[in-house]
């Protein structure tokens, strides 16, 4: 018998100089304004021009193509401005997406004195990747993952 091993959460933190109302209307409806472009798994290949968080529990998590097609990456689980944002991550090793595959990305947005807000971002679960776990652990808290994609949403966040 083998035991899976526990695959320890990408955790990031980054201030803004925001409220974290703004912070959370620029992170979850904003995201097309700083998501990597470069990010996309569109199976049509068409770039990326929009990255979507429905605003609603159970809403759609998904990317539209300049070409208008739309490729789902998952879904909000739990969408509480100004404060939460859980989303479940639904996509493979492979970058496609996966309805039976389930991470968490939740985020979280904190006051910190006058106009600044600690965002806080933790993707959890990576060991439901399997062999894979360790690599996409890797790629998630590599420069080109969430610590990237966050140093692009504090840029814009001011």
């Amino acid at each position: 018998m083998t035991l899976a091993l526990k695959i320890a959460p990408v955790r990031k933190v980054v201030r803004v100089k925001a409220s974290p109302e703004v912070a959370f209307d620029l992170f979850t409806a904003g995201m097309s304004r700083w998501w990597a472009p470069t990010h996309s798994i569109n199976p049509t290949k068409s770039p990326l021009k929009a990255a979507i968080i429905e605003p609603r529990a159970g809403g759609r998590w998904y990317e539209r193509g300049d070409d208008g097609s739309e490729c789902e990456w998952g879904r909000v689980v739990a969408f509480e401005p100004p404060r939460r944002l859980l989303l479940a991550w639904q996509i493979t090793p492979q970058w496609t997406y996966d309805p039976s595959l389930v991470t968490e990305v939740e985020v979280t947005f904190a006051a910190e004195g006058e106009g600044v807000t600690r965002v806080e971002l933790e993707h959890r679960d990576i060991d439901r990747f399997g062999e894979a776990a360790e690599a996409m652990r890797a790629a998630f808290d590599s420069p080109g993952g969430w610590a990237g994609l966050l140093e692009n949403f504090a840029k814009l966040a001011g």
